[in-house]
């Protein structure tokens, strides 16, 4: 039994004041994934539409399997989006990838094919001018992350959260969820030697609270930008763990990380950038950790082929459409870590469609 009682903060204390609490080491009785699984794909079905409407991707596919580069060049699309187009294609059974090229499933020929007698291309259509397909197309086109939908609608994503008034709200959105995906992580990660966490872009905190609740002689640094980590300082301070974890204020890619942690933490964090910029993150905390330290990325990760999960999928869609990311494959993290020098890539599940990759440094 741990000698504290960590408390979680109902998620709209970060925005309203608002406070209920209770034990945070105490897991709901009920699964929220399906929950989580609505908001997490709510573009899939626009991308799909995109695609049909005014791409006639498919139509095109089901005469002759491509790779991404011919289907990028044929489409005129980019690589980043296409990438996720294709794999949510794979996880619905729409299309096949062997090797590097990509062919039409039966599915897709007798249903998405021009030529069809079951085509129901005509049932997306009504789709067509719709705001957000028409967003998905320019995020296709370009490559670029498209507006929030939010009152910055001028800036995307990363600078919408440079307004203090959205970064309390989006954060108080990631920290709702965190309280279980948090839980679940803590459930699954052992911590067994560990002394000091450094929670890199670590939003509210929530995952260091739930690390901390569940491994009792842990402490914990968040690292966050401004206006971030201010409210990071007020949610911990309000879950009674401001003794045992400390908010530093600093830019994951510019700044130096503090000293002395023997484990690092990117939950959530990889996903919303591209891979020189996964890259980079993963190297500097090769480089900042002592021998023997540990590298912990909290993500919803595709599978090794990346031929799904389908939630995932889907989730990938927001990703690419708001972020500078996507969703990973498991391969593709394990090649990056161990090309920044890690060992012992290890990944296992834990919960809402999340799972943890893990590697040690020599």
């Amino acid at each position: 039994m741990l000698d504290i009682v960590a408390l979680v903060v109902a998620p709209w204390s970060l925005v309203s004041g608002e406070m209920a609490s209770f034990d945070l080491t105490e897991l709901p009785k009920s699964d929220p994934t399906p929950l989580l699984r609505y908001r997490d794909g709510i573009y899939a079905a626009d991308f799909l539409a995109c695609a049909i409407v005014h791409l006639d991707l498919f139509s095109w596919l089901a005469a002759s399997p491509a790779s991404l580069e011919e289907i990028c060049e044929h489409c005129g699309i980019h690589e980043r989006p296409a990438d996720v187009l294709m794999t949510l294609a794979c996880a619905n059974g729409l299309v096949e990838r062997g090797g590097d090229r990509f062919s039409a499933t039966e599915l897709c020929r007798e249903h998405l094919g021009r030529d069809s007698p079951w085509a129901l291309g005509p049932y997306y259509a009504s789709l067509e001018d719709r705001p957000v397909v028409k967003e998905v197309l320019t995020v296709m086109r370009t490559g670029k992350p498209g507006n929030w939908e939010s009152e910055m609608a001028e800036a995307d994503w990363h600078g919408a959260m440079e307004s203090e008034e959205f970064a309390r709200m989006f954060t108080a959105a990631m920290d709702c969820r965190g309280v279980f995906l948090g839980q679940k992580l803590a459930g699954g990660l052992d911590l067994s030697g560990r002394t000091r966490l450094l929670d890199i872009g670590g939003g509210s905190g929530i995952y260091a609270c739930c690390l901390a609740a569940a491994n009792e002689g842990l402490r914990a640094t968040v690292f966050e930008k401004t206006p971030v980590g201010k409210i990071a300082e007020s949610a911990i301070s309000e879950r009674e763990l401001n003794h045992r974890i400390e908010v530093v204020e600093g830019d994951m890619f510019r700044d130096a990380y503090p000293d002395d942690h023997d484990v690092h933490l990117l939950s959530n964090v990889l996903h919303d950038w591209d891979l020189p910029e996964v890259e980079i993150l993963l190297r500097k905390s090769y480089n900042s950790l002592p021998s023997g330290g540990l590298v912990v990325a909290h993500e919803t990760f595709l599978n090794e082929d990346k031929s799904g999960p389908r939630a995932v999928a889907e989730y990938s869609t927001v990703l690419v459409a708001i972020t500078q990311g996507r969703c990973y494959g498991i391969a593709e993290i394990r090649e990056v870590m161990e090309g920044v020098g890690f060992t012992d890539v290890e990944q296992f599940e834990t919960g809402g469609d999340r799972s943890a990759i893990t590697a040690a440094r020599p």
